[in-house]
């Protein structure tokens, strides 16, 4: 494993626990990130593993040395990591080359070249920050990140300063870069298509735990819990009840449930459904009326209300208009949804 987090515990204060025994892994070559909404506690994971905080317990080790344990705790500059910021810490006196050279850079000049078309940069070798545009100076920021071969890339928050659709572009062109230079690499954002654009693994934490650490694929369709669930994408909750007879009871319809939840659960659960898993159609006794409506191209995205009050998103291919508060039959693929006790 190039990083091993064991059982990390970190409080500020009496009161604030901002690690609780979290554990993860990342291998030689992955990109992991972590994601979560404000106060969370991942930037403060971030700083633990470059070093600039120190947890109260647990190890870190970092390209199969130890870089923190109850007997050592290795200085920053000892942990073979690179660091890219959230406002790029770019020396504004520095042409661009000399920014990307500075320090304890390890390649010839022949690497240097290659790093700096590698990162699009050709051309700008002699320019300052302030000439460059900010998705420019953010791969300035990566390039000297890169330049000392570091073992483990952390990046912080590193696209939040850039405009919606140049994040998306390049959180891919970086994905693209750091698997072309084979670094592993951890990112903390709060922007989770950053993380899935990026990383091959993604943990979700809330209060200083780490609730699932997973693929993307794994976060959206197999939630472990309803808080990640409900962070993780859209989706609307709705309320059922698993029987003796292995059968599901919601607002609708009837499902036989074993094969989906398991045989060892009875009483109220909740049925998580994406919107794109939830389909009008007419033929259906169940119905929902449509409280909000507005285009998401190519289609509409729909807001039911059910008979019981709830809630249930729709995101329906036909961009055709349907009139609000009047009813329409529902259904949802239950292959698709996830299930939670509520007991």
């Amino acid at each position: 494993m190039c990083l091993s987090i064991k059982n990390i515990n970190k409080q500020h204060g009496k009161d604030c626990s901002v690690a609780n025994n979290i554990s993860f892994d990342i291998k030689e070559g992955q990109l992991g990130a972590l994601i979560g909404p404000s106060g969370c506690g991942k930037t403060t994971m971030l700083r633990m593993i470059a070093g600039f905080e120190t947890p109260d317990s647990g190890s870190i080790s970092i390209c199969g040395r130890d870089a923190f344990s109850q007997k050592k705790n290795m200085p920053p500059e000892k942990r073979q990591t690179g660091m890219v910021f959230q406002d790029y810490a770019l020396f504004p006196h520095l042409t661009v080359y000399e920014n990307i050279t500075f320090g304890p850079a390890k390649n010839s000049k022949k690497e240097i070249k290659t790093l700096i078309s590698m990162t699009g940069l050709s051309g700008n070798e002699k320019k300052y920050p302030h000439e460059l545009s900010g998705g420019q100076q953010q791969r300035v920021a990566l390039a000297r990140a890169l330049a000392p071969k570091p073992g483990l890339l952390l990046m912080d928050e590193p696209f939040s300063n850039l405009d919606v659709s140049l994040r998306e572009i390049l959180s891919e062109e970086v994905r693209f870069i750091l698997k072309e230079y084979g670094t592993t690499g951890l990112l903390v954002t709060h922007n989770q298509h950053e993380a899935f654009a990026m990383a091959d693994r993604i943990g979700v934490m809330m209060a200083g735990d780490l609730l699932q650490w997973d693929s993307a694929d794994n976060l959206y369709y197999q939630p472990v819990s309803p808080e990640v669930a409900s962070f993780v994408g859209e989706g609307s909750f709705v309320n059922a009840n698993y029987n003796h007879s292995g059968k599901m009871k919601s607002e609708l319809g009837e499902i036989k449930g074993k094969d989906l939840y398991g045989n060892n659960v009875q009483g109220p659960v909740k049925i998580f459904v994406r919107p794109e898993n939830v389909f009008i159609n007419h033929d259906s006794p169940h119905k929902g009326k449509l409280m909000k409506s507005h285009f998401r191209g190519p289609g509409r995205f729909h807001t039911f209300e059910l008979p019981s009050g709830d809630m249930l998103t729709c995101l329906d291919k036909c961009p055709k208009r349907l009139e609000l508060k009047k009813e329409y039959g529902l259904s949802i693929c239950y292959e698709k949804a996830a299930f939670f006790a509520t007991n």
